[in-house]
C-alpha cells in the first residue's frame, strides 16, 4: 500500500510544508514570515488560525487533493520530557500546548496545525521526534543541585535523521552505531547516540556559543547580571538567545558575512570564528567518554556545516576520536514524513501523551 503524508514545520520566521508519497517527495514549499506578520498576535498560540490558513493556501496553490492524504505530521514542540519517535495528537496533548505552561516557541504549533488539517479528513495527526525527546540514562540526569535533573533538549529530529543517512551510506543500521552528532545552526546542540538512542546531549544553553546564543557562561556571572537591575527576565532570555554569540561580538550572525570579514583581514572576527570552532570541538570531546571513546562516526550537520572553513577547523581537532562526516543543512521535513511513514507501515508505534505517563 502507498501512503501520502503531509508534513508541517512551523518556525519563528517560516512555515514549511512538504508532501510525500512513501519516500518520494511531491511538494516542498515554504511561507516566509516577517515581524509585521505576527505583530497583531500577543502569543504564539494566537497564530494558529493564521498559520493554518497559510498551509491551506499552499496546498491549494499546489492543487493538492486533500482526500488522498493518509496522515499529517507536525514538528514536535518544547514539551515536557517525552519518548523519542511519534506521538498521536490527542486532546490531552492539545490541552497542554494551549495551556500556556510551555516555553513559547513556534514549533509548539506543529501538533495543533496538523490536527486542524487532519481532523476534518478523519485521518491521524502526529508529531515526531520532539525537541524534548528524552532517552538519557539515569546517570546523565544528575546535577549538583538535587532538586534539578537534566533532561534532553537538542535538535533530535535532524540529528537522528542524519544518523540514519550516515548509517545507510555505509550499509549499516542507525540502531547499530555509536555516533556524536553536532547540529550547528542558529543554536548549537551536540548529542551522543548509542545504538539509536540519544543518551546524553549538550543543549544550546550549556555548550558552545553559536551565531546568536551565548552557550555556557559561568553561573556566577549570570547571577550577577540577573540581580544587577539592568535587565528584566525577558531581556536576559533575549540576551542569551538571540543577541548572544557571534552576533554580540561581531554584529552579525551570518557566517558568510563573518568569513568575508576574515578574508578582508579582520583579526577579531577570525578570533571569534576560531573560538566557536574550538568550543564545538570541546563539546564533541566532552561527550566522547560517555561511551568510553567507542564512537563510530562524528557528524557535523546544520546550516553552519556548509562552511568549509568552520568544519575544517572542527575536524582537525576531533578526527582523532572518530571519522568525521559532514552533512550540511537539515532534512527535518523528510524526517517528519519518514517517521509518520514508519508508523503507518507498522514499523514503529506512536505513543499517546497523557499527564500521567509523561516522563
Amino acid at each position: 500500500m502507498s501512503y501520502t503524508i503531509l508534513a508541517i514545520n512551523p518556525g519563528s520566521t517560516s512555515t514549511k510544508l512538504a508532501l510525500y508519497r512513501d519516500e518520494q517527495p511531491l511538494i516542498h514549499d515554504i511561507a516566509e514570515h516577517s515581524d509585521e506578520d505576527f505583530a497583531c498576535f500577543q502569543d504564539i498560540i494566537d497564530q494558529l488560525e493564521y498559520r493554518t490558513e497559510i498551509v491551506y493556501s499552499i496546498l491549494s496553490k499546489n492543487h493538492v487533493d486533500l482526500s488522498l492524504i493518509q496522515a499529517v505530521v507536525g514538528r514536535g514542540g518544547l514539551l515536557p520530557p517525552v519518548n523519542a519517535g511519534g506521538y498521536l495528537v490527542t486532546p490531552a496533548l492539545k490541552q497542554l500546548i494551549t495551556s500556556g505552561k510551555l516555553s513559547p516557541h513556534a514549533s509548539n504549533l506543529g501538533a495543533l496545525i496538523a490536527d486542524k488539517i487532519a481532523d476534518p479528513l478523519g485521518i491521524p495527526a502526529y508529531i515526531y521526534d520532539s525537541v524534548s525527546s528524552h532517552e538519557f540514562n539515569d546517570i546523565a540526569t544528575i546535577t549538583g543541585i538535587p532538586e534539578y535533573r537534566r533532561y534532553s533538549q537538542c535538535h533530535v529530529l535532524n540529528s537522528k535523521a542524519m544518523g540514519r543517512k550516515v548509517a545507510e551510506k555505509y550499509g549499516q543500521r542507525y540502531e547499530d552505531l555509536n555516533l556524536i552528532v553536532a547540529h550547528l545552526g542558529g543554536g548549537i546542540s551536540i548529542g551522543i547516540h548509542e545504538k539509536g538512542r540519544i543518551i546524553d546531549s549538550i543543549g544550546d544553553d550549556s555548550g558552545p556559543f553559536s551565531p546568536e546564543r551565548t552557550g555556557s557562561v559561568p553561573l556566577m556571572y549570570i547571577i550577577d547580571l540577573c540581580y544587577s537591575g539592568k535587565y528584566t527576565r525577558k531581556e536576559m532570555i533575549r540576551k542569551i538567545r538571540g543577541l548572544g554569540g557571534m552576533k554580540a561580538h561581531l554584529g552579525t550572525h551570518d557566517c558568510r558575512q563573518i568569513e568575508k570579514m576574515i578574508s578582508e583581514g579582520d583579526e577579531y572576527a577570525k578570533l571569534i570564528y576560531e573560538a566557536e570552532a574550538y568550543q564545538i570541538a570541546k563539546g564533541i570531546g566532552q561527550l566522547a567518554p560517555t561511551l568510553n571513546g567507542d564512537i563510530d562516526y562524528i557528524i557535523l550537520t546544520g546550516g553552519i556545516a556548509f562552511s568549509e572553513m568552520m568544519t575544517k577547523m572542527i575536524t582537525e581537532k576531533v578526527k582523532f576520536i572518530a571519522p568525521v562526516e559532514i552533512m550540511p543543512g537539515e532534512v527535518e521535513m523528510e524526517a517528519l514524513a519518514m517517521g509518520a511513514l514508519r508508523i503507518l507501515k507498522g514499523e514503529e508505534k506512536a505513543s499517546v501523551f497523557s499527564t500521567d505517563n509523561s516522563l
